[in-house]
């Protein structure tokens, strides 16, 4: 859509869009952290810890 497509807004069109935008910004934003804490949930309640996990890190001295 180039410039002339395009309607041509007022201030207050201008300023309704941009405060439109910003909300919009945050939402996605909100969205994207909450989908993100979900999926570190889930994989940490799929793969619990190895009690023995800092003993298979180990390397026995020789």
């Amino acid at each position: 859509m180039n410039d002339a497509d395009r309607p041509k807004l007022s201030e207050k069109g201008k300023a309704d869009a941009d405060e439109r935008s910003r909300r919009q910004a945050e939402a996605l934003r909100a969205n994207l952290a909450r989908r993100k804490a979900q999926s570190r949930a889930r994989t940490e309640a799929e793969s619990p810890p190895c009690p023995d996990a800092d003993l298979t890190l180990q390397v026995p001295e020789t």
